[in-house]
């Protein structure tokens, strides 16, 4: 799977240390920045991976700021984007069974890179449910 991947500065280290463990574990990676943890701008980056996204440039896409939340609005103003803040396995697995979350948020002041690998590869290995969420996953986009 095409991951594109993007953070603030808050987010960069990790995801620098998100990049290897996505690549071990089959996939490949786009890095849309930034590139250091020099202070920028979250909404550019949560842009740039919502329309990656939403372009269909990559399948799905990960964003990382402090807490997740400002990223992942900036992400969810993509036409076609549903970002979800996840802090735990539950609420990736759940996400994508239920919302079929194609971009996943975390916040990198509040959750470990362990705990964001384990998050990670929840989010990624959980299928959309389909069925009843369909319909309500179709009423997100207005």
């Amino acid at each position: 799977m095409l991951i594109a991947i993007g953070s603030d500065h808050a987010g960069f280290e990790a995801k620098q240390g998100l990049i290897p463990f996505l690549i071990e574990l089959g996939h490949q990676v786009e890095d849309l920045g930034t590139c250091s943890t020099e202070s920028v701008d979250y909404p550019d980056f949560g842009h740039a991976v919502g329309r990656a996204v939403a372009d269909s440039k990559a399948e799905r896409g990960i964003v990382i700021c402090g807490t997740g939340l400002g990223i992942s609005m900036a992400a969810n103003k993509i036409r076609g984007i549903r970002a979800a803040v996840c802090p735990t396995t539950d609420h990736a697995e759940l996400s994508r069974k239920h919302n079929n979350a194609n971009v996943l948020a975390m916040g990198a002041r509040l959750t470990p890179l362990a705990e964001m690998k384990k998050i990670t590869r929840v989010w990624l290995d959980t299928a959309f449910e389909g069925g009843r969420h369909i319909n309500r996953v179709a009423k997100i986009e207005v």
